[in-house]
């Protein structure tokens, strides 16, 4: 008999080996997001891989912030990243932890390393400092203040504490190799002076941490096993190593790095959104044409898409950069068997059938998915007069059209067929109504073999039919010409949203409820606003059109 057998990720198989020789018993993760902007795709990965760690080898996952620099910080911040995190349906163990819930104990690391002779105070600017750093070819420079005795760090460590120097006049260094081939060895601060009050301790210190320095520290405080980060930590990893090693702790963490998750022509850099709010090219950080979490989830996607995503992308130590269409290509396939399909008209005309009796309304059953008959049915009311899609009648069709047209019949879904007999214009030319009439025999389309039709168009009762508003998203960037302009801009795409306010739906959307998906038959996949949407004023964005190029193999 045959075992199936599943292929491992790298990191997958060094935990294995790890558990295998002994080295841990519980395998501990953590996402460790710093509070300083709204989280984009590339940390669902992130998310998604420390927590499906957790969860595959039994163990445990915390939910830490890292604030660390409270000059970014904001609680607003905070509360969107537990939103994310949980929305993606990733469970934390215990309480949400901060970094500044350690500062004391980072205080005393830091006093640690001073009294074994690892750090000292240094007075050196940060000009002078990057003057003393050297190069990637050259070595740096001992700081003339590297020798200070013990007690002389203590005592000026303890002033800095006490609000004694303004900022930017010392930091303290850790004491490690400034010949080091890799530069975050050479003397890298650990501590620098910064009056600003921190968004949860307030004003009770005026010296933090280093990023460098608190990670490893609070992974190891918390028992951490595996550190998992992205590969731009990856050199500075030594120092990692070197402060949980000088500083002795226990069974210390093991840190790994993966590649990042890239999306082409999108912009996720925190500075770049944080203008485009500013400037109010997008109206916040949900906006639906980001990749922030949080927009994503207002324009409609998908918990279940976004995982879908990543384990498409998968788990390698490789850089590269992922389509946009396969994170499309994900969020239809999670909502195609799961989505009502109903109709809306984004351009409507009226279709009038002249044979129809005046005043009578009658009612269709429609399957709401016709590939998922659990989805059950609704009931359609059908009249006299309709709404269709402008571009389901021409006057003058070109070869293989076969909608509507002077003396052409076409199925109206789900109902009867019917015969354009005439139609009239504006005093400007545009089509206002279609006149056709219908054969009743033909209701449903059942057993109907007289004659077939080539088209099937959609339509609307319009005494019924809701009035809606419709946004159509396009990418935010200008594809051809890339993402930034050589100053730094973003290449704005100037149709990046079209907003259709004379739209018309069925009635049965009178009971979506916010976020609820739907596809609206031949227009795509849609969500219902959760920002703007109201029960008397629907709103609904276009999560994604019905066709796709991107093909899985």
């Amino acid at each position: 008999m045959e075992l199936e057998t599943t292929s491992k990720n790298f990191i997958e198989q060094i935990i294995d080996k790890d558990i295998e020789e002994g080295h841990c018993e519980v395998v501990k993760t953590r996402f460790p997001p710093e509070p300083n902007g709204y989280l984009h795709i590339g940390h669902a990965k992130s998310i998604l891989l420390n927590y499906g760690l957790a969860v595959k080898y039994n163990g445990q996952f915390n939910m830490r912030f890292d604030d660390t620099n409270p000059t970014k910080e904001k609680e607003e911040f905070v509360d969107s990243i537990l939103t994310d995190i949980s929305w993606l349906g990733a469970k934390w163990e215990g309480p949400v932890l901060f970094a500044s819930d350690y500062f004391p104990k980072m205080y005393e690391a830091a006093v640690t390393l001073i009294k074994k002779g690892k750090a000292y105070v240094c007075d050196l600017t940060a000009s002078q400092m990057r003057e003393y750093r050297g190069t990637l070819t050259e070595p740096g420079m001992d700081s003339p203040y590297r020798n200070r005795s013990i007690e002389e760090n203590l005592e000026l460590f303890e002033n800095m504490k006490d609000g004694k120097f303004p900022d930017g006049e010392k930091v303290l260094r850790a004491k490690i190799d400034m010949s080091s081939p890799n530069i975050n060895m050479r003397d890298p601060i650990i501590y620098r002076v910064a009056h600003i009050t921190h968004h949860r301790t307030g004003d009770a210190w005026c010296i933090y941490p280093m990023y460098d320095f608190a990670h490893p520290i609070e992974d190891a405080i918390e028992g951490i096993t595996h550190s998992i980060c992205t590969l731009e930590f990856e050199d500075h990893r030594p120092l990692y190593d070197w402060v949980v090693r000088e500083l002795e702790y226990e069974n210390p963490p093991k840190q790994i790095e993966f590649a990042k998750l890239y999306l082409t022509n999108v912009v996720t850099g925190k500075r770049y959104i944080k203008k485009l709010v500013e400037e109010g090219i997008v109206d916040g950080w949900d906006d639906p044409r980001l990749v922030s979490l949080s927009a994503l989830r207002r324009r409609g996607f998908t918990p279940e898409s976004i995982k879908m995503f990543v384990e498409l992308v998968g788990v390698t130590k490789s850089q590269g950069s992922v389509e946009y269409p396969m994170l499309e290509y994900c969020i239809r396939e999670d909502l195609k068997l799961k989505s009502n399909r109903m109709m809306a008209v984004l351009d409507p005309i009226k279709l009038i059938i002249d044979n129809y009796p005046e005043g009578q309304v009658e009612y269709f059953d429609v399957l709401n998915n016709q590939e998922n008959e659990e989805l059950g049915s609704r009931k359609v009311p059908f009249s006299k007069e309709l709404y269709i899609e402008r571009d389901d009648f021409m006057e003058e069709p070109p070869k293989k059209y076969f909608r509507l047209f002077p003396g052409n019949e076409v199925r109206l879904m789900n109902a009867y067929f019917v015969k354009c007999e005439s139609f009239i214009k504006d005093e400007n030319g545009n089509v206002t109504e279609v006149h056709c009439t219908y054969d009743p025999a033909t209701k449903n389309g059942l057993n109907f073999t007289e004659r077939k039709v080539k088209g099937t168009i959609h339509w609307l009762s319009a005494g019924q039919a809701l009035k809606a508003e419709v946004r159509l998203y396009e990418n935010i960037i200008d594809e051809e010409k890339g993402v930034y302009n050589d100053d730094g801009s973003i290449n704005i795409n100037p149709n990046s949203v079209t907003i259709l306010k004379d739209c018309f739906v069925e009635p049965d959307f009178a009971k979506a409820k916010s976020e609820e998906k739907f596809q609206f038959v031949r227009n795509g996949y849609f969500c219902v606003d959760s920002k703007d949407s109201k029960p008397e004023s629907l709103v609904f964005n276009r999560i994604v059109s019905l066709k796709s190029s991107f093909k899985i193999n």
